[in-house]
């Protein structure tokens, strides 16, 4: 079970084993793609529905950053290649969500990276954006990953890297760069990619929203 915010006074139970629940791709300004990677969550959801026994909704909501409706959702997912602007009040509004107990996974599908890490210093300038050690429960909650973040696609020889914004131990943001989780997850027709890469991505992916609604 897990206390959830909706709005500033109304408290709601989350069960992640009984009741059906809903994730959501974030929609935000700056002209980068948020709707990049369309079969990806729907994807994902199968397979953790499948595999994990999840009851998550099949097609993932849209929600702005701005509105109240995120609220709703225990998982939120960003992804895109280009530019990334939040207002202040949308800001605030993530801000709140999170300490609320909500969880934000951003993936980058290169691109974002230069975009993101000084959004993420605005949104909690009291905090350090730090790699999450292949030990932490993210990467073995399910399935096993023993050197963390496994590598999807390559496009630059840089190593994948988790990275994360922590409060009180919890894991409110996870950053996954150079992996491309999100091209995993999509259906292999779109990418091509080998089964046993998509698997590794589908299992991670797993892992991320298992700790999302367990934590």
């Amino acid at each position: 079970m897990k206390k959830f915010v909706f709005g500033i006074i109304l408290l709601v139970l989350v069960s992640f084993e009984v009741n059906a629940q809903e994730i959501a791709v974030l929609k935000y300004n700056g002209g980068g793609d948020w709707y990049a990677n369309p079969t990806a969550l729907p994807n994902l959801i199968k397979f953790c529905n499948t595999n994990l026994k999840t009851s998550l909704n099949e097609k993932p909501e849209t929600v702005e950053l701005g509105s109240t409706d995120i609220y709703q959702y225990p998982f939120i997912h960003m992804t895109g290649h280009g530019n990334v602007v939040f207002s202040e009040a949308e800001k605030e509004n993530l801000r709140q969500y999170l300490l609320s107990g909500g969880f934000l996974h951003i993936d980058d599908n290169y691109g974002m990276d230069e975009f993101i890490r000084p959004l993420l210093k605005e949104l909690f300038p009291e905090q350090i954006l730090q790699e999450i050690p292949a030990d932490h429960e993210i990467f073995r909650n399910q399935y096993k990953f023993p050197n963390g973040l496994p590598k999807i696609h390559e496009h630059d020889a840089q190593r994948p890297q988790a990275l994360g914004i922590f409060e009180n131990g919890r894991l409110l943001i996870l950053y996954t760069v150079e992996s491309d989780l999100g091209d995993g997850w999509e259906s292999k027709e779109v990418h091509n990619d080998p089964e046993e890469i998509r698997l590794k991505a589908l299992q991670m992916g797993a892992n991320i929203i298992k700790y999302a609604f367990e934590k």
